[in-house]
């Protein structure tokens, strides 16, 4: 199916791994121009060495981190300059905190919010006035199950909030965004088998104690008895995949919608599935 997303700016926060990088790369491989941005340069550096685009696509990086109004203000200036215009936004940027509600600490508290729905919130009114002078523009969050469903154990009342906060700010965006031809619409990933966020649980889990081996051989039996004979855990390309349609003009009739990818309602919280085997 063709896209026609060639030559379009798009926008990926929190783009150096994992879901942002391969929803980077796909908006790459449909001959975008992409800029990502994250918190280290060197693994902005290696994204932008691992694009591999023969259309035309380009990837680009700007080292900004999405819980401080300058650095947003920095990549939001770097599209102005660059492009003139925005024509997609993935507020991918993104974390959980997984604890039990008593032990959550108020810094913990403001962080959760800070990087998941502030920086949504912060990022799209900033890009705002660049996305309006796109023809076709449109705004994808991305969420989390936490926001629909429970994490317990150890619990997820930090994250959880804060993950359906960013589900609700797209259906109040959407509405209003509309007289300007933007579509905002919400992905929900379940368990993706990314390796920065598997390992972020798991060390979560270990209370810090991670080792890689013993973690890869547990990674394993978890998927084994957590989602159904013939079934895996998501890649970040299969989110990935649905971002860039979405973004696209096939999805022109999609918006305000929340769309959950996680595999079935049957599939298990990998954090849930550490907790309940130790």
């Amino acid at each position: 199916m063709k896209l026609d997303l060639a030559g379009q700016v798009v926008c990926v926060t929190g783009g150096s791994e994992g879901i942002g990088l391969a929803t980077a790369k796909a908006f790459a491989n449909e001959g975008a121009h992409v800029v990502i941005c994250g918190r280290r340069q060197s693994k902005l550096d290696e994204a932008v060495a691992s694009n591999s685009s023969t259309n035309g696509g380009t990837i680009e990086a700007v080292q900004a981190d999405m819980t401080k109004l300058a650095d947003i203000d920095k990549l939001i200036a770097h599209i102005q300059s660059r492009f003139g215009r925005l024509d997609i936004l993935v507020n991918n940027a993104g974390t959980g905190i997984y604890k039990p509600f008593a032990t959550v600490t108020d810094d913990e508290l403001q962080d959760g919010m800070a990087i998941n729905f502030f920086a949504q919130f912060r990022v799209s009114q900033r890009a705002l006035a660049l996305l309006k002078q796109s023809s076709f523009a449109s705004i994808i969050n991305i969420s989390g199950r936490t926001a629909i469903r429970g994490n317990f154990p150890p619990g997820s009342s930090c994250t959880g909030p804060a993950k359906a906060a960013e589900v609700r700010f797209s259906v109040d965006l959407a509405t209003e965004l509309a007289e300007f031809g933007i579509r905002v619409n919400c992905v929900i990933p379940g368990v993706v088998k990314s390796e920065e966020r598997l390992r972020l649980w798991e060390s979560q889990a270990s209370g810090g104690q991670w080792q890689a081996d013993s973690a890869i051989a547990n990674r394993d039996k978890l998927e084994i008895v957590s989602v159904p004979k013939g079934q895996t855990w998501g890649l970040p390309s299969d989110i990935a995949n649905v971002v860039v349609f979405l973004a696209s003009p096939r999805a022109s009739y999609v918006n305000g919608a929340a769309l959950t990818v996680d595999g079935g309602p049957h599939t298990k919280s990998y954090v849930s599935q550490l907790y309940v085997a130790q």
